[in-house]
């Protein structure tokens, strides 16, 4: 018999369902601090995939990893004052240390733009220093009063570019190559999230920045989550900390800088795009473990036999692992991996090994089927590449199908509720922004009415609202 479900259906507590989903598959945990997280072996696994995927995608970019300081002096943030502005009541300042009060308070790095700034400042000095590319993998903190473990926590775990470039052209251009070639690509193929891509509006726009551009991803409820942002910062972070270079010609201009950043939020958006009354769906390629060998029974050379399949498998470059814990009943174990969203299971028998087949568990579609041992690799493999597939195309029509085209405030309002409502910007505008905010619906994105980024604010967009997290 399939595992019976040990969870609340999603559909009548999704809040509930989703905790759950983070306990019971062994995710992550609030820790001793209000607000903070442990984030379990399991859970970790996830974020390093991700981490690693990401990493090489801003790599090939052109950006180079750094580490800065988690304390900023608060004279820092003070310098560019939008941007302390937009994080004062997030902001978490040490002003005792070593027993005694300190002359100027650390602030505990909610982002680190102003770090940024003065460090590439002071490492600016010609155009031939243009562009200067770099990336930090950090935690930051940002004091949350409505915590939720993944998607709202008071210390998370980050990425944050910060570049610098001769030109407004130059950044902009390089801004929406991170979030093409980086972010859109890796949500689509690796996380088979199907985000929308779009410009914020003035209202939602990071502090500081001249435009900010988005990736909204649709989670199971019809919610909207904001899985990554990148900003143009212009001149603002340039002229704060007079970072300047000398051009061809000997004058000294001010630097056009950007910032983006994802986020461990994305564990939280796998979670809820994907996963199901049963607890988790992991894409394949995400999955640090993406096919389980588990032995039914320990008899008969079982247990041995999983093993040499768990080879096979790694041999192929499936990320195997075998459970042959076998006192822990089976269907104990079967459920527990069903929770995790273990892409395959491949479950071997004293029956199985004496007809020298196996049965392979899809997790996506919770079916099975019997095959050869001889050449299941070939077949995990085959499987893994169908269920990556499968859930970018679920995931893509569950958004499309709860996605209306609507040409009012009230009609937004009642399909923003359900899911994702598209409205011409031109029947929103600031006034309906507002109005929309009033009854807890927000306007997610700018488009081209094709999907595309916009470049110009002035020209005919798309308003995509909807409620979020």
């Amino acid at each position: 018999m399939p595992p019976r479900s040990v969870l609340p259906p999603r559909a009548d507590d999704f809040p509930q369902w989703y905790q759950e989903v983070i306990a019971k598959a062994e995710l992550a945990e609030n820790g001793p601090a209000r607000g903070t997280m442990v984030i379990r072996p399991y859970g970790y696994g996830l974020w390093e995939r991700m981490q690693a995927e990401m990493d090489a995608r801003i790599k090939a970019c052109g950006a180079e990893n750094v580490y800065l300081p988690l304390f900023i002096p608060e004279s820092y943030l003070r310098r560019e004052a939008e941007h302390v502005e937009g994080f004062s009541p997030e902001l978490a300042v040490v002003t005792v240390a070593g027993g005694k009060e300190l002359e100027e308070p650390l602030v505990v790095r909610p982002t680190s733009e102003t770090v940024f700034g003065e460090l590439m400042a002071k490492w600016i000095q010609s155009y031939r220093d243009l562009p200067l590319l770099l990336n930090q993998w950090a935690n930051v903190v940002r004091w949350e009063l409505r915590p939720r473990v993944f998607l709202r926590t008071t210390e998370f775990l980050w990425q944050e570019g910060h570049t610098a470039h001769a030109t407004r052209e130059d950044a902009a251009a390089y801004a929406r190559r991170i979030l093409r070639e980086a972010y859109l690509d890796f949500m689509t193929e690796v996380l088979a999230v199907p985000v929308l891509v779009g410009a914020k509006t003035a209202r939602e726009r990071f502090a500081g920045a001249i435009n900010t551009m988005t990736l909204e991803g649709m989670m199971g409820d019809g919610r909207a989550l904001q899985m990554g942002t990148s900003h143009e910062l212009g001149q603002n972070f340039a002229r704060a900390f007079e970072m300047q270079y000398l051009d061809a010609d000997g004058a000294l201009r001010h630097c056009w800088t950007t910032s983006w950043g994802v986020s461990t939020r994305m564990v939280g958006g796998l979670i809820m795009c994907h996963g199901d009354d049963f607890g988790l769906r992991v894409p394949p390629r995400i999955a640090h473990v993406q096919a389980v060998v588990l032995v039914v029974r320990d008899e008969d050379g079982v247990a041995e036999a999983a093993r040499r399949i768990a080879a096979e498998l790694t041999a192929a470059g499936v990320r195997a692992r075998v459970d042959a814990n076998t006192a822990t009943g089976f269907g104990r174990r079967a459920t527990d991996w069903e929770l995790k969203g273990v892409p395959v299971r491949v479950e071997v028998g004293p029956r199985d090994l004496a007809e020298d087949t196996v049965t392979l568990v899809r997790r996506d579609r919770r079916t099975k089927e019997q095959a050869p041992a001889d050449g299941v690799a070939r077949a995990v493999a085959d499987l893994l590449e169908d269920i990556q597939a499968g859930l970018l195309a679920e995931a893509t029509a569950s958004r499309d199908a709860r996605t209306a085209a609507v040409s009012t405030l009230d009609e937004a309002i009642e399909a923003g509720r359900a899911g994702f409502a598209r409205i011409p910007w031109s029947a929103v505008g600031e006034e309906g922004e507002a109005t929309l905010a009033e009854h807890g619906i927000t306007v997610r994105l700018l488009q081209r009415p094709d999907g595309t980024v916009p470049d110009d604010p002035d020209e005919p967009l798309d308003a995509v609202v909807a409620r979020a997290y």
